[in-house]
């Protein structure tokens, strides 16, 4: 048994941190009036157990999921502190803005602390963005609450209440002791739990039961795994802005209840008690998702599930996120299972985190309906030729854009392609298909990536975090299929390229290749991110306003000097819409003439010339005859798709 002394450091520093002022026999109690959420304002107030002396509360800064030190701690306001009803004094550490210093009076027992959080009406950002309309609220507790530092947040517990408007329903994973009209009070758990048990709440609420996942078995050698220690109730909570936005189609209905059972099937068990999918429709707060271990954050615009478009564009969202609850919550790297919410987080081992996660989920996507098979190779055409064509990889490693995640998750989009941006999830898929396509080769299709998630993965334990090196996962890889797994994601992952690796896409009996005609994938794509993608011809890629977010270093724009954060004003004297801009790199196929673009930089207008004459240029995949379509074989569903909507 090897024993990393770096760590064993920090869990002795946290002991003797702990020896401190704070002293729990009881949960820490934590009230949220969220009555004021539609003003954006929510008011808490917490009782520590505390002994007399010195002590410090610490605010989460390291957001489990969102790997970075994220802790919106600029929108806590109206801090108060107070002992025997007597106001206690505190001092802001001056290094660590997240930390709060006071000294308890004697014969003080515990303190009082009051603040309000001001919800932001931004939609950019984590959960720390917008969260709050006049109809809804997206409740992260790490938002409210200070805890004494020092102390391991598994360890420490909490009771917590909550208030909601009058009328409002909720949804968690977070177990319910008792509930009133206006007041829930839950189940003491540990604050590693609160935190990873977010609350939806609002006016229009909507519950839908999506089974245990115990579905009918296609193939029983590969969802070989299943029974009932993988059954576990399934929910899918929906708040929204309006009631129309809750109307779920009945077929989508069925694709969401067949991802519960193909998870069972891919990963073969089940470590939660029951799991809750937890998605909120609003065009004003912030659209992401993120894992929690029974539940997950998702949040999209109000028509997601009444237009096609956004749907299409988003069906990976789901998925994703509940893979992440056995890739991400109970299998963590090392790096990312720290002992409470102030250890810096190390994001080398992403691409496995969020890279495999993101593979799994665009096949989960296709396995159980949300996506088409051309939905897939239309999504994975993009990519694969976005990553190969991105010069920053010829001198970032992809480790490197996972180790500097946290600042790469804020940068801008403007010259993307030469700084690189979190390419650990798109580059994930295309490595992880390859892994994948290897294991099928040589072992003549008898296993495949789903037997090692469910070697690595599965089991069906309690709520736990079990982490995990690098060394483990090649390890596990060879258990399953021999092979060089170590110098296979070296020279994918550590070596700078200067092509994507496309090995996965040709070793699937597929190859990307362009056309001239816009795919529906990219169709979707431009209507839903309200953009024009031009990369693959021009170099450009333009905002529906006209300004240009990236120009492709050495593409005909680049070559023609324009450059990132400038405004497209016309094409060839005309005014530019992507309509005009298409019809003129059309037309220029196979002449002399180039592209004229009127481009504004600050306050100065010049004119552009492309010479550019190969038409339009879209992305696709292709059959390659001349091998097995292990593609297809890789996108087959497991499980049977249930017959009627939950």
């Amino acid at each position: 048994m090897k024993i990393n002394i770096s760590s064993l450091r920090v869990v002795i520093g946290l002991l003797l941190a702990s020896l401190s002022a704070f002293a729990q026999n009881v949960p820490i109690r934590i009230e949220v009036d969220a009555t004021d959420a539609p003003r954006k304002i929510l008011h808490a107030n917490l009782h520590i157990p505390a002994r007399p002396g010195e002590l410090t509360l610490v605010y989460p800064k390291w957001i489990p999921g969102e790997h970075g030190p994220t802790g919106p701690i600029t929108d806590v306001a109206g801090v108060k502190i107070k002992a025997g009803g007597q106001t206690v004094a505190w001092r802001r550490d001056d290094e660590d803005m997240y930390a709060f210093h006071l000294n308890l009076p004697a014969g003080a027992d515990g303190i009082d602390v009051s603040l309000d959080f001001l919800l932001p009406p931004n939609t950019a950002g984590f959960s720390g963005g917008g969260s709050a309309t006049a109809k809804l609220l997206d409740l992260n507790w790490n938002q409210v609450l200070l805890y004494p530092k020092g102390s391991a947040v598994s360890e420490i517990n909490f009771a917590a209440t909550l208030r909601l408007p009058e009328g409002w329903k909720f949804g968690t994973a977070l177990p319910v002791t008792t509930q009133s009209a206006d007041r829930i009070e839950f189940r003491p758990v540990s604050l590693e739990t609160l935190v990873d048990s977010p609350v939806i709440a609002g006016t229009h609420f909507r519950t839908v039961e999506l089974g245990s996942g115990n579905a009918p078995s296609l193939s029983p050698p590969r969802g070989e795994g299943q029974g009932e220690g993988s059954a576990r109730p399934h929910y899918l909570h929906i708040v929204a802005d309006s009631a129309a936005a809750l109307e779920i189609k009945p077929d989508d209905a069925r694709h969401f209840s067949q991802l519960v059972a193909e998870t069972g099937a891919l990963f073969g068990g089940r470590h939660y008690r029951q799991y809750h999918f937890l998605l909120t429709l609003s065009d004003y707060v912030a659209h992401f998702g993120l894992e929690h271990h029974e539940s997950s954050d998702n949040r999209q615009g109000e028509r997601y599930l009444i237009d096609e478009e956004p749907r299409k564009v988003m069906a990976l969202l789901l998925p994703h996120e509940t893979t992440h609850s056995w890739n991400g919550k109970y299998r963590r790297p090392v790096g990312l299972a720290t002992p409470d919410f102030q250890q810096p987080m190390r994001g080398e081992l992403l691409w496995v985190y969020e890279g495999l996660t993101d593979y799994l989920g665009l096949v989960l996507a296709t396995r159980c309906g949300l996506w088409t098979n051309q939905n897939f190779h239309e999504w994975l055409a993009l990519e694969a030729a976005a990553l190969d064509r991105e010069p920053g990889r010829t001198w970032r490693p992809l480790s490197d854009t996972a180790i500097a995640a946290q600042l790469l998750y804020e940068a801008r989009p403007e010259s993307a392609s030469w700084r690189r941006s979190v390419d650990f999830y798109q580059e994930g898929d295309l490595i992880w298909l390859e892994a994948d396509v290897i294991i099928r080769e040589k072992t003549q299709g008898r296993k495949s990536l789903d037997d090692f998630c469910k070697k690595f993965h599965g089991g069906t334990a309690p709520p736990k975090v079990m982490p995990y090196t690098a060394e483990e996962v090649y390890s596990t890889l060879n258990e399953i299929t021999p092979h060089d797994w170590k110098e296979f994601f070296n020279s994918r992952v550590y070596a700078t390229t200067r092509h994507a690796p496309l090995g996965g896409i040709e070793g699937s009996g597929w190859r990307l290749a362009y056309t001239n005609s816009v795919p529906d994938m990219l169709k979707s794509l431009e209507s839903v991110k309200k953009f024009t993608d031009m990369r693959f011809s021009l170099g450009l890629t333009i905002k529906e306003d006209g300004t240009i977010i990236d120009v492709l270093p050495g593409s005909p724009a680049d070559k023609a000097g324009i450059g990132p954060a400038t405004k497209l004003l016309a094409v060839n004297g005309r005014r530019w819409t992507p309509p005009i801009l298409r019809t003129a790199v059309k037309a220029g196929r196979g002449t002399t003439a180039p592209i004229d673009l009127l481009v504004e930089n600050s306050e100065f207008i010049q004119t552009h010339k492309l010479d550019y004459h190969n038409g339009e240029q879209y992305p696709i995949l292709v059959r390659d005859s001349t091998k097995p379509d292990l593609l297809t074989e890789i996108l087959k569903p497991l499980t049977r798709a249930p017959t009627a909507s939950p």
